[in-house]
This record gives C-alpha cells, sequence and structure tokens, in this order.
C-alpha cells in the first residue's frame, strides 16, 4: 500500500510538472503575441500622431493668418477713425467751435481784460505823477522868480537908500554959507529925479512900498519862504 501511493503520489507530480510546464509554455506564447501586437499598435499610432500633428499644424497656421488679419483691418479701421476724428476737431478749431479752443481762449481774454485794465489804471497814474511833478515846478519856478525878483527889490533899494544917505551926509557936509546953494539944489534935484526913475522901474511895487513908508519904499518881509516839490 505505501508503494502504491508513493507510485500515485510521483504520477501526480509529473501531471503537476507538465501542467505547469504548459501553463508557462501558454503564458510565454500569450505575452509574445500580445508584444506582437503592441508593436503593431504603436507603429500605427505613430504614424496616426504624425498626420494629426500636421493636421493640427495646418489649423494653427490658418488661424494665426486669419487673427494677423483681423489684426491689420482693426488697425487700419482704428487709423481711419483716429484720422477723421483729428480732422473733425481740426476743423471745430478752425470754425471756433471746439472746446479745447474756446476754454483757453476765454482764459486769454480774460487776462487780456485784466492787463488792459491794469495798464489804463497805470496810464492813470502816470499821467497824475506827471501833472503834479508839473505844477511842482510850474510853482517851483514861480517862487524862484519871486524870491529873485524881491532879492534885486532888497538889492536895488539898499543901493538908493546908501546913496541917500550919501546925499544926506553931503547936504550937511555943505557950507550953507559958502555961496554955492544954487550948486547944491541942482545937484538934489539932480539925485531925487535918479531915485524916481529908479522906483519907478520896480513896478507894481512901488504902490506897497509907498503904502509901507512916506520917504522910501521899505520891504518889511525880508525872508520869504520858497516851496520845494
Amino acid at each position: 500500500m505505501p508503494v502504491h501511493r508513493d507510485r500515485e503520489k510521483k504520477d501526480t507530480t509529473a501531471e503537476d510538472m507538465e501542467l505547469e510546464e504548459q501553463e508557462q509554455e501558454a503564458s510565454s506564447s500569450e505575452e509574445e503575441d500580445s508584444d506582437t501586437s503592441s508593436v503593431s499598435e504603436d507603429g500605427d499610432s505613430s504614424e496616426m500622431d504624425e498626420e494629426d500633428c500636421e493636421r493640427r499644424r495646418i489649423e494653427c497656421l490658418d488661424e494665426m493668418c486669419n487673427l494677423e488679419k483681423q489684426f491689420t483691418d482693426l488697425k487700419d479701421q482704428l487709423y481711419r477713425e483716429r484720422l477723421s476724428q483729428v480732422n473733425s476737431k481740426l476743423t471745430e478749431v478752425e470754425a471756433g467751435r471746439a472746446a479745447e479752443y474756446l476754454e483757453p481762449l476765454a482764459v486769454l481774454l480774460e487776462n487780456m481784460q485784466v492787463r488792459t485794465k491794469v495798464a489804463g489804471i497805470y496810464r492813470e497814474l502816470c499821467l497824475e505823477s506827471v501833472k503834479n511833478k508839473y505844477e511842482c515846478e510850474t510853482q517851483a519856478a514861480s517862487q524862484h522868480w519871486e524870491s529873485e525878483k524881491l532879492l534885486l527889490f532888497d538889492t536895488v533899494q539898499s543901493e538908493l537908500e546908501e546913496k541917500i544917505r550919501r546925499l544926506e551926509e553931503d547936504r550937511h557936509s555943505i557950507d550953507i554959507t559958502s555961496g554955492s546953494a544954487h550948486r547944491t539944489q541942482s545937484l538934489r534935484c539932480y539925485d531925487w529925479t535918479a531915485i524916481r526913475k529908479a522906483v519907478a522901474t520896480l513896478g507894481p511895487h512901488r504902490g506897497k512900498s509907498d503904502s509901507d513908508s512916506s520917504a522910501f519904499p521899505f520891504r518889511q518881509d525880508r525872508n520869504r519862504p520858497i516851496l520845494n516839490c
């Protein structure tokens, strides 16, 4: 019995080994078949990828050309619109209707009016200053003339007073008993005639002088002030 069992075990072991070998051969053949099929599939897929890439590349180029054309058209359209706007704005400026022209023009007009007003005020002030200076110079010249005239009057008056004093001294020094009364009288008449002529040349001061003194004109106000402008 034990021998029979050992044989059976050996037979089953041999059968198992054969089955394993068959399975291994089947699996290896399947692997080879799968490898062959995968290689064929890879070749077909690579060919399909190249065609797809080429097709997509052509589509991208076409799309890029279309985009470039659209961009060029939009750029030309924008240029024409901007040119039209500039021309219309130039027409408005030339016609005087553009806001960009009217607003600065209004500011310039306002500045011109202000400056014109300031120039007018400055002109009036300058004219008033010149007028005041003219009046001041005229008054100064008139006062200088009056002062010089009074100084001349004082000089002539002093000279005449000195002559009168000398005549009085000569009259007192003459010997009345010497028999020269006729000569003294003629000299006195001559001197008084010269004095009257000198007084007559003084003009309007004669009446004032006569009212101040009965013998000869004497001016009381010798230091008349002179205004300086």
